[in-house]
């Protein structure tokens, strides 16, 4: 059933869409440039042959192909294998999926660079700053630490936190004009703190070759969150630990409108299952609950590299 499911040749192309990262129903009808209803019914049928998960999140719903070693991945995995790479539909889906990312990344880029002086008052959102940072500081434990990596450094604060415990440091991020800024904040600790543009899809640092890399408040901008977790983990050395902040799961859809987050939240299982696939076991979580209406509950997770 699983295979003549994916036998026609558009949701083959779904598939291959899918194998790059999950995507919503609207990504993937401009991808393959079908009505959303067309695609949708194709995503049904995948579905329910158990090719493809599907993750609903407030009013988005992604799709992905199975996560880990199931029957379903290994029969998406058959699927796919069908493909004729020479198929001539295949590169033009691929080039419309690139365009779609990259304007989209745009758009998130534009809002770090409009919003970078004014990031404190968009982090009440949640809770203090002061309570969050005490949870990492006791997630990351005591070190010392050779060389710490921040993904995604923005104002250079999970450097500043971590000044009294790491020898080196070193951050990347996107935005140059958040770079500028953690030159700024960062520069009482120039003689052992750095930062420099880099991508978290491929971070400019050589691989095992951190003992510490945080990652905070970056995975919700992101289209492939796992990506960045693995990427993460390849920087770490064997024992070296990675520390992920993020939200729970939650249904503020005016952040995607207004804050430019791709994701809204996270479940504890999928990140487990990043983690995971990076090499980080033993995952810890901390919950930092809300203490006022309208907050949102921010999570610490916490592993080491095996």
């Amino acid at each position: 059933m699983a295979l003549r499911a994916a036998g026609e040749h558009t949701r083959l192309r779904v598939l291959a869409l899918l194998r790059e990262g999950e995507l919503s129903v609207g990504e993937l009808a401009q991808a393959l440039v079908q009505s959303q209803p067309r695609v949708s019914r194709h995503l049904k049928l995948l579905t329910e042959a158990g090719l493809v998960e599907r993750a609903p999140e407030g009013a988005w719903v992604f799709y992905r192909l199975p996560r880990g070693q199931t029957t379903g991945r290994r029969l998406a995995e058959a699927a796919l294998a069908m493909l004729d790479s020479s198929d001539p539909a295949l590169a033009p889906d691929l080039a419309r999926l690139s365009a779609i990312r990259a304007t989209r990344e745009a758009a998130a880029a534009q809002y770090f660079e409009q919003n970078a002086s004014d990031w404190d008052r968009l982090r009440a959102l949640h809770l203090p700053e002061a309570d969050i940072e005490s949870a990492v500081l006791s997630a990351a434990g005591t070190g010392p630490f050779d060389f710490m990596v921040d993904v995604g450094v923005g104002q250079g604060r999970m450097i500043q936190l971590f000044a009294d415990r790491v020898r080196r440091a070193e951050g990347f991020d996107t935005s140059r004009q958040m770079l500028a800024i953690a030159r700024a904040t960062l520069d009482d600790m120039h003689a052992k703190a750095a930062v420099r543009f880099g991508d978290a899809y491929a971070p400019p640092i050589e691989a095992g070759a951190a003992d510490l890399v945080t990652i905070h408040q970056v995975l919700h901008f992101l289209s492939e969150p796992g990506r960045a977790v693995v990427e993460a983990g390849r920087m770490l050395k064997r024992g070296g630990r990675l520390v992920i902040v993020d939200f729970a799961r939650h249904q503020l859809e005016f952040l995607r409108e207004r804050h430019a987050h791709r994701r809204l939240g996270f479940a504890d299982d999928e990140v487990q299952a990043w983690c995971s696939e990076a090499g980080v076991k033993q995952v810890k979580t901390t919950a930092l609950a809300p203490d006022k209406a309208g907050a949102l509950t921010v999570k610490i997770w916490a592993g080491d590299k095996a």
